[in-house]
């Protein structure tokens, strides 16, 4: 329980960010000393892993405690949301929390239409899916560029780009702040959701200019890639696997790093604001994303049915000055879906019976081992993605993995990968087929099948007498 007032939560989920994107991490070409800063006053959960490579089921199940499947939410495109569980921000409302949505939220469809309201507990609602005009009523940000003499279409498809000053993290971080004013009675938390570094890579020429697509590392690639990915060639993905082309791959990586910069230099301004107003020392941070990029590696760029380290892997930082620990680098395995066992313990409140994460407050405390949390951690995709736009057939797969090893089944395929991420980081030697790894493969499909049945499986209503 917290030692004084219940804190303020700001939380603050970017969009398909890669765990390898900061600079105190071990990333020397990107610029984010902001989120650097944040590493140094709290903790930096170094191996957490989404529930979906894909956003609607990967955000369905942070706001949930549960898994994708567990939720009944595994698709983008989704038509409605489930009636049950409720979302975290029900139960923060509920017990006394003022709480603010600002950017996409993306439980349901957003496709054609402006995402419907659920019972989501938010009494501040900014609404903006994607920094483009394609939603006639309710996108506070296009509402926003328009007050300000803009036409956002026509910036998007400009030379300069949407510039800074009229760019949906600078909305995001304008509207932060004017909640962050706003009088609160109580505690609050606010969930900021910006949509970059999502493609299309378009940061604003200003950022774009201060990387050097001549100094980028590059992708992880090797020829042997290409290979794997034809034997994967139905299973759905966004990009077509290929060789990636030097000048074009460096590219991407420069403005994918623009705009991570941009997001750092915004995020800043929430920060100085929480300063500016005596609210930083009773306010946890949550700096997370709700999946990964491939980025060029493996000859793969966006998302999809795949689950390599850039896909799956994720930034999660938290800070809270005074109550947790700091300059402390976890390496514990963690799931995204951990988020709400854990902001539920922050704010002194009860778990849930029916849960599926476990609170990392321990760890953020200094009471456990930082390097200890769960054996394995696990990822899903369920006909995430319209085959239509991944020239797929609407795959199944999964992914288990615990401390050393990784598999990775698409089923129904008869395929699959397994990779041993101590000699092997990068995932480039595929032992699936390797005679030597037989026995630790169908170990962990044992292992991956009894997580599904005892993690996933719905039994139905609560049993309440013994017959």
């Amino acid at each position: 329980m917290p030692s004084g007032p219940r804190p303020n939560i700001l939380w603050y989920c970017t969009d398909q960010q890669r765990f390898d994107t900061i600079g105190a991490l071990g990333n020397p070409y990107v610029a984010t000393p902001t989120i650097d800063r944040l590493v140094g006053e709290g903790v930096a959960f170094t191996h957490t892993y989404c529930q979906s490579p894909i956003c609607t089921p990967s955000r369905s199940s942070f706001m949930t405690g549960l898994y994708p499947t567990r939720v009944h939410n595994t698709r983008n495109g989704n038509e409605s949301f489930p009636d049950w569980p409720p979302v975290i921000t029900r139960l923060i409302a509920d017990a006394g929390y003022e709480c603010g949505l600002i950017g996409k939220f993306h439980l349901q469809s957003a496709g054609h239409r402006t995402e419907p309201r659920i019972d989501d507990g938010f009494s501040y609602w900014k609404f903006s899916h994607a920094p483009r005009d394609d939603w006639q009523a309710g996108h506070d940000y296009a509402d926003w560029v328009r007050a300000q003499g803009g036409d956002l279409n026509a910036l998007r498809e400009s030379e300069d780009r949407v510039p800074t000053e009229l760019h949906q993290t600078t909305w995001g971080s304008e509207r932060a702040i004017e909640f962050i004013r706003q009088p609160h009675p109580g505690p609050w938390l606010l969930n900021v959701n910006i949509y970059d570094p999502h493609p299309p890579f378009i940061p604003p020429a200003s950022y774009a200019a201060r990387f050097d697509p001549e100094t980028m590392p590059g992708p992880y690639f090797r020829e042997s890639d290409l290979a794997q990915q034809a034997r994967l060639r139905d299973i759905d993905f966004q990009g077509i696997a290929e060789r990636p082309e030097e000048n074009a791959a460096h590219r991407q990586q420069a403005h994918y790093y623009a705009m991570i910069a941009q997001i750092d230099d915004q995020f800043a301004r929430i920060l100085d604001e929480l300063d500016a107003t005596g609210q930083r020392d009773n306010t946890v941070i949550i700096f997370t994303s709700d999946h990964g990029e491939a980025l060029g590696d493996h000859g793969l760029f966006q998302k999809g049915c795949r689950f390599y380290e850039g896909l799956v892997r994720v930034p999660l930082i938290i800070s809270w000055p005074g109550e947790f620990e700091t300059n402390v680098r976890a390496s514990a395995l963690v799931e995204l879906l951990d988020l709400t066992a854990t902001i539920l313990d922050v704010a002194g409140l009860p778990q849930p019976d029916y849960l599926q994460g476990q609170s990392l407050q321990p760890i953020l405390r200094g009471r456990s081992s930082p390097n200890d949390l769960r054996d394995f951690v696990r990822s899903e995709y369920f006909d995430a993605l319209d085959p239509f736009f991944t020239g797929g057939n609407g795959a199944y797969a999964t992914m288990h993995r615990d401390a050393r090893h990784k598999l990775s089944l698409y089923h129904s395929h008869g395929l699959g990968e397994l990779y041993d991420l101590e000699e092997d980081p990068w995932e480039f030697n595929n032992l699936w087929d390797d005679p030597g790894s037989q026995s630790k493969k169908a170990e962990l499909i044992l292992a991956s099948f009894n997580a599904h049945v005892t993690l996933t499986t719905d039994v139905g209503s609560r049993r309440i007498a013994p017959m």
